[in-house]
């Protein structure tokens, strides 16, 4: 638990409310978290994703790692501590679009199972959708679109999760996909199958 350090303050509420937000947008806030290796898919997912459900009329922002740490968490490294609060700050920020009735779409590793119960916890679990992106690692260092691997092997980059760092593979995610086996169209299929089955984003 982080310690708050500010003192007398109180959470404001204002007069528009969650519901209300959600009816003028005509559908729930709702946040889908991509999680696995770098190289598993998960920005990719996420940008097919978001297309899909724009197509739809739906309201979307991703919210992805790179992106994230190039302003909000510039000043954050990889330690583990580090991690978590890059996962930390994402969750509330999500938990933000979320209340605002929007659905953003996390592309993070996220590589800690405590982290992403967390981000359950505080988003809620109706409207929070968890997606593993499940690549072997083998593929990810072949597909290795940032060089990453390549660099996290010769010791240039240190604490690089599937290398020098763990990752954690969730254990009962809503959906888990196999991206050595499955086409970018046929993973968000799966997703927006999911969506609509559950009647996850309708606020009828």
């Amino acid at each position: 638990m982080i310690e708050q350090k500010a003192t007398h303050i109180y959470w404001h509420d204002g007069s528009i409310t969650r519901a209300d937000r959600e009816r003028l947008k005509g559908h729930s806030g709702l946040t889908i978290w991509f999680t696995g290796l770098s190289g598993s898919g998960k920005s990719t997912l996420a940008v097919a994703t978001e297309e899909a459900l724009y197509e739809q009329g739906r309201h979307t922002y991703i919210l992805d790692g790179d992106n994230i740490r190039h302003g909000l968490n510039r000043n954050l490294g990889f330690s583990p501590d580090d991690r978590t609060e890059n996962i930390r700050r994402i969750s509330e920020v999500a938990k933000l679009f979320t209340d605002s009735g929007m659905i953003s779409l996390t592309a993070f590793i996220s590589p800690y199972i405590s982290d992403r119960l967390i981000a359950r916890k505080l988003i809620g679990d109706g409207s929070f959708i968890e997606v593993f992106v499940n690549c072997p690692l083998e593929i990810c260092e072949q597909r290795d679109p940032k060089g990453s691997y390549r660099k996290a092997r010769e010791g240039i980059i240190r604490e690089f999760t599937g290398i020098s760092a763990p990752y954690e593979k969730p254990e009962n995610p809503e959906i888990h996909l196999r991206t050595d086996r499955l086409s970018v169209a046929d993973s968000v299929q799966v997703i927006m199958n999911y969506i609509e089955q559950n009647n996850i984003i309708s606020n009828q």
